[in-house]
């Protein structure tokens, strides 16, 4: 066994399974000091070399069906907030008659949401040992399915409500939906990290995306087959009103039967999880060990935030840094127009702004798959990082395009969409993956839990911090 750790350029078995990050002279691992000399190789590496060199008992093979799974459950992690970003105009009308909520609701959603998500998720990441993530992740989904079969019956009942009432009504269900938000993120990527496979990180992270770009092509495809109509007539203006009520019902419904689906599809990878759970209890513990809590308990090693930030700092500053200059894109993309808005339905505002997110959520889907191509960075957590800094220097091409129609540098909407919106969905879908994938090669087997956790709290923590930067650029 040593010597084909020797021969794979790992340590000796009682040597530590995680590189430090703190370049200290007296570690045992060159690879910071002396990047040239030596090449850090992860605690796993490829399942035909595990089989080669013994395989560890605690890293089960890869299966593609519970990367379905994962991937499905990733769909799962974002499919509630995109709803609540689709049914914008639902609420709006909603909100006609006070024009103080119609100019502010937005915002009201997107406060409530992030410091709820974030608090939860702050409290959750310092609950480790004691932690069921499977326990997690089926509350968050049962929490979904009565928030959404809630807003579903909203918009058939109660259609009477003041506007405050249901906003107060609104906000409530945000709240609830942001609380169960913060638990499948932290459930789902400490459960993913769980099972040692990087694959099954990677595969939340492209259900993630596929999440936001359903939604774009749905709004797409509806805007072009039923266009917005120009009659001002009475009749013609309670239409678009009678379609949000029933794009609402139906965003609403569908975020209900995401959520039963995944409770349904995630039964046989629980079962496994135990299974993996049970072989990974030392054997002096087994006859201890009467409950799956106990087994968990038995196998977890728990870890400060501080130790975890001390191996993880550059990746986990580098997923905030990634997704804080993402939440910039929202605000120009809602207001940059077509240079050619005469050259068909598609090109209008309505039809022309839909296809941009779209765009951007398609770059970023292909970023998140680009991750598991062979070229990795992993390796080299600072690397990573300044090429999240260096991202930032995409933001200022926004501002060559026809903000407000006031204009583009230029004039060109193959520039925008595809040079801007697709590549900076690319960039954020590449490296947002890559340092959530690399986490579980920096820490011990038993942090590995602890450590998906970790990260899925800097990545809100960065969402948190764009989402209020943005609001710098709300006037442009």
């Amino acid at each position: 066994m040593d010597r084909a750790r020797r021969a794979l350029g790992r340590k000796s078995s009682d040597a530590a399974e995680y590189e430090p990050l703190t370049g200290d002279p007296d570690a045992e691992s060159p690879t910071l000091e002396h990047p040239d000399d030596a090449q850090h190789v992860p605690a796993y590496a490829d399942l035909d070399d595990d089989l080669d060199a013994g395989a560890e008992p605690d890293e089960p093979p890869f299966s593609w069906l519970e990367y379905a799974i994962f991937a499905f459950l990733g769909v799962a992690m974002l499919w509630a907030w995109n709803m609540f970003l689709a049914a914008a105009p639902y609420f709006a009308s909603r909100f006609a008659r006070d024009p103080w909520i119609e100019a502010k609701f937005q915002s009201a959603i997107l406060t409530v949401s992030t410091l709820v998500n974030l608090g939860t998720l702050v409290v959750l990441t310092n609950m480790q040992q004691a932690a069921s993530y499977p326990f997690r992740i089926n509350l968050a989904l049962a929490i979904n399915i009565v928030v959404f079969a809630l807003l579903t019956c909203s918009t058939s009942l109660v259609l009477g409500a003041s506007p405050p009432a249901y906003f107060a009504f609104l906000l409530l269900m945000v709240a609830l939906a942001s609380w169960a938000t913060g638990l499948i993120q932290n459930g789902a990527f400490a459960f993913a990290a769980s099972f040692g496979r990087p694959e099954y990180m990677q595969a939340v992270m492209a259900g993630q995306g596929i999440s936001g770009v359903l939604p774009s092509v749905a709004q797409v495809i509806t805007v072009l087959v039923f266009p917005p109509s120009d009659d001002p007539s009475p009749k013609a203006e309670s239409s678009p009103a009678r379609r949000g009520q029933t794009s609402a019902f139906v965003y609403f419904l569908t975020a209900v039967v995401i959520s039963v689906s995944a409770l349904v599809a995630l039964i046989p990878l629980f079962k496994r999880y135990h299974r993996i759970l049970e072989s990974r209890v030392p054997e002096g513990m087994t006859a201890s060990v009467t409950s799956i809590q106990d087994a968990e308990r038995a196998t977890r090693k728990t870890t400060s935030m501080l130790e975890l930030f001390k191996k993880l700092r550059w990746l986990a500053l580098g997923v905030a840094l990634t997704f804080a200059v993402t939440m910039f894109f929202p605000v120009f993309t809602a207001k940059i127009v077509s240079v050619n808005p005469d050259a068909g339905l598609l090109f209008r505002p309505s039809a022309f702004i839909p296809l941009a997110f779209l765009l951007w959520n398609l770059g970023d889907l292909a970023g998140r798959f680009a991750t598991a191509m062979p070229f990795s960075l992993k390796d080299r957590p600072l690397v990573l990082f300044l090429l999240s800094a260096l991202r930032i220097g995409q933001l200022p091409l926004y501002f060559l395009c026809n903000i407000g129609g006031r204009g583009a540098t230029v004039s060109s909407d193959f520039f925008y969409l595809v040079v801007v919106q697709l590549l900076f969905g690319l960039t954020n879908g590449w490296l947002g993956s890559s340092f959530m994938i690399a986490a579980g090669d920096w820490v011990e087997p038993g942090e590995r839990e602890a450590t998906g956790g970790f990260m899925g709290l800097f990545l809100v923590i960065g969402l948190t911090v764009g989402s209020m930067l943005s609001f710098t650029l709300s006037d442009i």
